[in-house]
Parts: structure tokens; sequence; C-alpha cells
């Protein structure tokens, strides 16, 4: 029999779902039992999530239960996992991405509208210090206002409050509700004991070779700029011929000064599961023994690189900055 926990939430158990499926699916032997669990993120919701300091808000009461072996397995969205994870811990399987885009949900009486024919000085919700920075400098006619919750919370604030005209979520999240009629970020990633090889195996054929080595890239940049929740930054990655693309921006809180760079590396997507590394495997945070490490190495090279490019052309000075302000608001 084979534990898997989530939070609590309705999303978190859709996604949780998702990956038993697919595990049942290979696996028909075998028993999968789902523990809900609350998560610290789950229950601080008056405070925006750049403010409140912790990395692992998501995620630690499900380590602890994953520490204790009363769990096998937890299933997160990838963005909710630092880049840094405890050291007993990995992400034993990345699955395929679905839409990693921002929707953008009108409240009613703005069905038809854009972000840019609404009303001046509308005010938009958006737990994301990112999401805000880049609409501020596009919408400067608009006002940005933190909206914690979960999914069904926040389109409920949406609709019956008449506080926002719009607010900012996942694409793939909306799908996973089944609410595409309101319409990463989409990849999820299962996290498990880094010492745990029954349980690596198991999961390991969830890898989704392509997913993988595009959030290895972005996970590295990420973890090289030391980018989280208080700070405005992105990254975008896109497989063409061979390449991986790698976009990564930073952005001061306002929106009014950014820097973005694109750079490009040749990498290998096996069509298939091959023999990856025997040794210990993890880079950033995740473990696949069953993906070339040359694969790999050259992903987290690609997102150490373009970091430094943008460490190197000032980014560190608009990320303290970003920092700073955040803090002293």
């Amino acid at each position: 029999r084979v534990l898997v926990t989530a939070a609590a939430a309705t999303l978190a158990r859709i996604q949780t779902d998702t990956v038993v499926a697919m595990l049942k699916a290979l696996y028909p032997g075998l028993q999968f039992e789902i523990i809900a669990m609350s998560t610290t993120g789950d229950k601080i919701l008056d405070t925006a999530l750049s403010k409140i300091g912790e990395k692992s808000l998501f995620t630690k009461e499900l380590e602890h239960a994953l520490e204790r072996n009363e769990v096998d397995l937890v299933v997160h969205s990838l963005k909710d996992l630092p880049t840094v994870l405890p050291p007993a811990f990995t992400i034993g399987a990345i699955c395929k991405r679905e839409n990693p885009c921002d929707a953008v949900v009108f409240h009613p009486k703005f069905v038809g509208k854009t972000l840019e024919t609404l009303p001046e000085r509308s005010v938009v919700g958006t737990s994301s210090l990112r999401r805000a920075a880049q609409l501020k400098r596009k919408f400067p006619h608009l006002e940005f206002k933190s909206i914690r919750g979960n999914l069904n919370t926040r389109l409920r604030k949406l609709d019956e409050l008449q506080e926002f005209s719009a607010i900012i979520l996942a694409t793939a999240g909306l799908q996973r509700m089944g609410w595409q009629n309101r319409v990463g970020q989409g990849a999820l990633g299962v996290e498990v004991r880094a010492k745990d090889q029954d349980i690596l195996d198991l999961v390991g054929v969830l890898h989704d070779p392509e997913t993988l080595l595009r959030c290895i890239a972005e996970r590295a940049f990420l973890r090289h700029l030391e980018g989280g929740c208080s700070v405005p930054v992105a990254v975008h990655t896109a497989m063409k011929d061979g390449q991986l693309y790698l976009t990564g921006g930073v952005w001061s809180l306002d929106g009014s000064d950014s820097m973005q760079e694109t750079m490009q590396a040749t990498i290998h997507v096996p069509a298939q599961h091959e023999d990856g590394p025997e040794d210990d495997p993890q880079l950033v945070g995740i473990t696949a023994r069953n993906i070339p490490r040359g694969a790999q190495l050259a992903a987290e090279n690609l997102g150490i690189s373009l970091a430094r490019l943008l460490l190197n052309k000032g980014a560190k000075n608009i990320l303290d900055v970003a920092r700073q302000l955040n803090d002293a608001h």
C-alpha cells in the first residue's frame, strides 16, 4: 500500500488524484490511499505571500508527514516547491506540463473587457509580486492588491465582493478545476524521501523528459538569482529543434525598472526513459535516474548562465531594492 498526501484544498486534491490515477494505471496491483492535510499557506490567508517570509509555506507540514514515514509521496504544484529542498527530500517525478500561462478572470460586470479597457484605477487582485510588477509596467492605469485563498475562495471574493475588477490566476489551476470558461506554472512535482529507492523507482516513470529538463533550467535560474515569493522574477522555457530557449527577467516592484534576456543551449531530450546517473543525482532538488545526466547538467548550466548574465548586467540591484521595499511595506 502506498500512502499519498496533499494539501486539503480542492485543486490540491484534484492534482493528487491525477497523479494517483497515472500510478494506478502503471501499477494495477498496488493500493493507493490519499490523506488530506492543511498547510501553513492554507491557514494564513490575511497576509500577502511575499510578507510571510517562509519559503516552505505550502510544503512544511506535508514534508513532516513524509519524514515520519506517515506517507510515501506528496504531490505539489512545482512552483510551490523551493529550489533548495531539505536534505532528506527530493522531487522524484515531474509530470508533463500543462498550460503555464497566467489567466485574467473578470468580475461579471466587466465580462468582455480587457485589462487595457478596464476603467481607470480598477483594482486587480494577485498574490504574486511578479505578476503585479509585469502588469503595472504595461497597465499603469490599474491598481493591484494582494488576494489570498484557494481558487474557490479567490473566485468567490471576485464575484461577491465589489473590491476587485479582475484577478490573475494560473491557467493550469483553472483547467484542472474544470473552469476553462473563466479563463506553472503548469507542472506537477512528486516529492519523496531522498533515500527511499523503492518509491523513487515507483514514481520515476512519471517523469516527462522535456518538462523535467525545462524545469531544471528554470529552477537553476531561480536558485542562482535567489528568486522567491519576495521578489518579482520570471522565467520561461521553450524547446524547439533540439534547442532549449530560456528567457528570464527581473522587475522593480512598480514595474518601472526591468531587465530581460534569453539564452539557448543544444539539449538532447530522450524520446523515452534511458539510463541516467547511478550516484546521488539530485539537481535543484530533482532526482531523475532515467534521464541522461548530460542533458540534466546542460539544462542546469543554461539556468545558471542566464542568471549570471542578468546579475552581471545589474539585476542584483533591482532585486535588492525590490526586497527592501517589500520588507518595508
